[in-house]
């Protein structure tokens, strides 16, 4: 009778955790299915599509693009022409290439992938010294540090915006393209550290002080116990973090929308996207084509690191 119980919550268990799956998933399989279909097969409620269509991701990703234009009497008549050198073979092609309509996928994906991860290493950075000061450091005011770092969730973004952007324009951070990509990279560092030092420090306080102790009877400093001590044996919740910051930085819209306006060639992938859905090319196996190819590095980066992620660094770390 045990037995079969216990069959039959094993099967409903795997099944729910199934349709959990299957429920986040699911978008994701939609927008791949639509990018691949013909316009005529869109109103096919299969998820399989009838021909598959690659014309969208080659269009994003410039592929074959800039012959688009040039007609095929003179690409014969190039391929055939003996006498005209390498030089003006491709003068005669300039002509006809047009980069109009060209959506500058990679250079989107370039400022995102830049912006995203340097500001995610150097909150990563911070806030493993913060997380450090709030688990081991004993001083006055440190719970009241510890706490207050969090209220800065207690206001929205909308209403951070414009004072943020008033004291860059006057002092002057937003006139230069460099200018603001530093105020971008500092906003994303201040909306990802609080959080940040509250999940290292609470990992850092299950690391046995013992390991630390030893360290420093062995004569190693506190820099040197953090590096060669916390940081190994917090690897897995510093990915973690890593990964946090960086799909918020990924992922974020309202300032950079603002910030960027008068910089396009500092847009990134979700000022890109917003200007996909406005423009004449606004298709749909376009539109989901180019979600799916910024959602790539994001799952890319989780299917790599997924093994580190799912262990403890702590295991087997002090002998009781």
């Amino acid at each position: 009778m045990v037995k079969r119980r216990s069959v039959f919550h094993k099967i409903i268990f795997t099944l729910i955790v199934l349709l959990i799956v299957l429920f986040c998933t699911f978008p994701f399989i939609q927008m791949l299915s639509t990018s691949l279909k013909y316009q005529w097969d869109w109103g096919n409620p299969s998820l399989i599509p009838k021909r598959i269509n690659i014309d969208a991701y080659k269009e994003l990703l410039n592929i074959g693009q800039a012959e688009k234009n040039v007609p095929e009497s003179i690409k014969l008549l190039l391929e055939e022409s003996k006498e005209l050198t390498r030089e003006q073979k491709k003068a005669i092609l300039d002509k006809y290439r047009s980069t109009a309509d060209i959506f500058p996928f990679f250079r989107y994906f370039r400022n995102s992938l830049i912006l995203a991860s340097t500001s995610a290493l150097i909150s990563v950075i911070f806030a493993i010294f913060g997380a450090y000061s709030f688990s081991r450091v004993r001083y006055k005011g440190r719970g009241t540090i510890q706490r207050s770092v969090l209220l800065v969730y207690m206001f929205g973004p909308i209403l951070l915006l414009i004072p943020l952007y008033t004291i860059s324009s006057s002092i002057g951070l937003i006139s230069t393209s460099v200018g603001t990509f530093l105020t971008l990279l500092t906003i994303y560092m201040v909306l990802t550290l609080p959080v940040s030092l509250y999940m290292l420090g609470n990992y850092f306080r299950t690391i046995p002080f013992s390991l630390e102790e030893s360290a420093f009877i062995e004569g190693c400093s506190r820099l040197g116990t953090i590096w060669r001590i916390i940081i190994p044996l917090s690897m897995s919740a510093i990915v973690t973090v890593f990964i946090y910051c960086f799909m918020i930085a990924w992922n974020e819209y309202l300032f950079a929308s603002v910030f960027l306006k008068s910089f396009s060639e500092l847009n990134t992938l979700p000022i890109g996207l917003r200007e996909l859905f406005v423009s004449k090319n606004a298709i749909w196996d376009r539109i989901m084509a180019a979600s799916m190819l910024s959602a790539l590095p994001v799952i890319i980066l989780f299917m790599t690191i997924q093994k580190q992620l799912a262990k403890g660094m702590t295991e087997g770390g002090v002998k009781e």
